[in-house]
């Protein structure tokens, strides 16, 4: 690739490289999180024995599943991203997700096809997986890559807009159903509609990718016979490796809590129903997402480490006292302030995520560096949040899970206490 075909960073170019970037970002993870999201009416069509906690507990082990096959996606396309290019990668992701989505809304359930179902259902599951392993590296190293030096922060920031944006579309498509449906067409076939919806906005998507233009870092490096080295990104850069999965493993891990486990939390311990949980969830989403750009913004003054300093010595302190007040609180806007007082702590983290990730990395093993540790970290402490969580409740102890967030969090600021300002000293220079 020529230096003439890749980005020229102007005002112009720069907003239509990140709105290009965003909009398929927010379908691949509107796309992912509609399992979620619709979990509470498929669990009985897919595992039809059992209690309501039981369903979940089966769904949310599929869930499981899915985070495991992300590291395999990742490791696949970030070194794909490091040597065919982000844009590359970035339209293969969202293609795979497109037929991951579609198979789910046309499987059976086990009513119909017995224990094929469910096996259909992980099967998919596990390639939206590797699409979305894929995703995250490839679209925070460009996103980042593009942003600019100045601004990097704030418009980076933008990927976890996107990521929240998708999980409240997702949400949203399943508030309007439950309004035009009756609750028995939504638990027969109304859960269906919100994938067939994500894989027609990903045919979108994958047309948008295709005309974006490659980053400049990714083309000055187009030469370098290690792009994409899983064995340079181990020997080189141990300590930023580590770096990733000891951040990771406590953000992602209350990230998934407070988004998607959420939902279930408040309809099956809280005692709100599954409308008031779905439309609680929604709102919390909304300033969540206002969130990402303000605090993307203020790392650009303070500091990435500052900010990470904030997410995890707040999430320590305010984890435990904020689970178990929501499990009791009986209205609506309570739980609502509750949640957000957590998530405006996990915003500091989420919001620069994707940067502090990307300058940890020079540009040939960035996209493999931003992806392989994130993806692991994220299948061992965030995909599975939400089968731990209702693990506990089932063994009746649904208060450990609110000691087990707390001390993930712990780990995850002693990590950042350690590590240096990437603002300052990481090795993303490119404008």
């Amino acid at each position: 690739m020529s230096a003439a075909t890749a980005y020229d960073p102007t005002p112009l170019t720069r907003a239509g490289a990140i709105l290009g970037a965003s909009a398929g970002n927010l379908v691949e993870w509107y796309d992912w999180y509609a399992y979620s999201a619709t979990a509470l009416y498929f669990a009985p069509v897919f595992f039809p024995k059992g209690n309501p906690t039981a369903q979940l507990l089966q769904t949310a082990a599929v869930f499981a599943v899915g985070f495991f096959a992300r590291p395999v996606g990742a490791w696949i396309m970030g070194r794909y991203a490091d040597r065919a290019g982000r844009k590359a990668a970035l339209t293969a992701s969202v293609a795979m997700m497109c037929a991951a989505s579609l198979v789910i809304a046309a499987t059976p359930g086990a009513a119909q096809i017995g224990v094929a179902a469910p096996i259909i259902l992980m099967l998919a599951r596990i390639f939206q997986g590797l699409s979305v392993g894929g995703e995250y590296g490839a679209s925070a190293t460009y996103m980042s890559e593009v942003a600019g030096q100045r601004h990097r922060g704030f418009w980076s920031s933008f990927n976890y807009v996107t990521v929240i944006g998708g999980q409240l579309i997702a949400l949203s498509v399943v508030i309007v159903l439950q309004h035009l449906l009756s609750p028995a067409d939504m638990a027969s076939w109304g859960w269906r509609i919100p994938f067939i919806v994500g894989a027609a906005l990903a045919l979108v998507a994958f047309w948008l990718r295709r005309r974006l233009q490659e980053s400049r870092a990714f083309v000055s490096t187009t030469a370098s016979p290690e792009r994409g080295s899983t064995r340079r990104l181990l020997e080189q850069y141990p300590r930023e490796t580590l770096t990733i999965l000891g951040l990771t493993s406590g953000g992602s891990m209350l990230f998934y809590v407070y988004t998607t486990y959420m939902q279930k939390f408040l309809s099956n311990t809280a005692g709100f129903s599954k409308d008031q949980a779905t439309e609680i969830s929604a709102a919390t989403l909304v300033a969540f997402m206002i969130a990402q750009p303000l605090c993307g913004w203020l790392s650009d003054r303070i500091g990435r480490r500052a900010m990470l300093l904030i997410a995890f010595g707040g999430a320590t302190l305010v984890t435990w006292p904020v689970l178990s007040r929501i499990a009791v609180v009986k209205s609506m806007p309570g739980a609502f302030l509750l949640i957000m007082l957590a998530v405006l702590c996990e915003s500091a983290y989420t919001s620069i995520s994707g940067v502090v990730k990307a300058e940890l990395f020079p540009s040939t093993v960035r996209s493999l560096g931003v992806a392989l540790p994130y993806a692991v970290a994220n299948a061992a402490f965030g995909g599975t949040a939400e089968y731990v969580a209702l693990w506990f409740k089932s063994a009746g102890l649904e208060s450990g899970f609110y000691v087990y967030a707390s001390v993930l969090s712990a780990g995850s600021f002693l990590v950042a206490l350690t590590m240096q300002d990437t603002r300052l000293h990481g090795r993303m220079h490119e404008d």
